[in-house]
């Protein structure tokens, strides 16, 4: 009977309809889901600085791309550390220790040997003021190895000396702390070539 086909007709209709919505709408919550998920992503990617009390967006950019950038900003922070002194021993061991958290026992050995040649504690009676100024960073990306160049100023009561400070290393990858800002640690490290370079007599009066 016509009635009864047209009825069916429509049952399938609406089931088709019905079905048709359902999957519709389950692909409609799959897309929204990838979509937050992204959008979380990208905003995990995004970091605020603070300027004054304005949020600032900067952008977070891949490790491999500025390896090198923290590598030199890591090898400049130890040597500015450990080669800046004054004639004040609670300056001299803060700087030290600090240096120390960048560096492996290579660095440590160094510093035992100054201690026990008294170099610390001739800067202290001859009221010495050391001073380093990097000249350039040489860093190797494929096998992590660096060339520090540089200059020290030392400064006493009737002197100034200037002597070239060249040394070596490499680096490997580390925990980020609040002493170790970079998360890298200076390894393998020695000192190349230390000379004099100028000496000035300082006037009496």
């Amino acid at each position: 009977m016509p009635f009864i086909e047209d009825l069916d007709k429509m049952k399938r209709w609406n089931t088709y309809v019905t079905i048709g919505t359902i999957v519709g709408a389950f692909i409609f919550c799959v897309l929204v889901v990838l979509k937050a998920f992204s959008f979380a992503q990208a905003e995990r990617k995004r970091i605020y600085v603070l300027d004054e009390d304005t949020p600032i967006l900067a952008k977070q950019v891949d490790e491999e791309l500025t390896i090198e950038v923290e590598a030199k900003a890591h090898i400049n922070l130890f040597h500015q550390l450990f080669f800046t002194l004054a004639p004040d021993d609670k300056y001299i061991n803060h700087n030290i220790e600090k240096s120390m958290y960048l560096i492996d026992e290579s660095g440590l050995a160094q510093k035992n040997t100054l201690q026990e040649k008294g170099f610390y504690s001739n800067i202290i009676s001859a009221s010495a003021t050391f001073a380093i100024m990097t000249d350039s960073i040489k860093f190797n990306k494929d096998d992590m190895s660096f060339i520090y160049y540089g200059k020290q100023r030392i400064e006493r009561r009737t002197s100034i000396l200037y002597r070239e400070l060249v040394t070596t290393g490499k680096i490997s990858k580390s925990t980020r702390t609040e002493n170790n800002p970079h998360g890298l640690m200076i390894i393998n490290y020695r000192t190349l070539q230390n000379k004099d370079l100028e000496y000035k007599t300082k006037n009496a009066f």
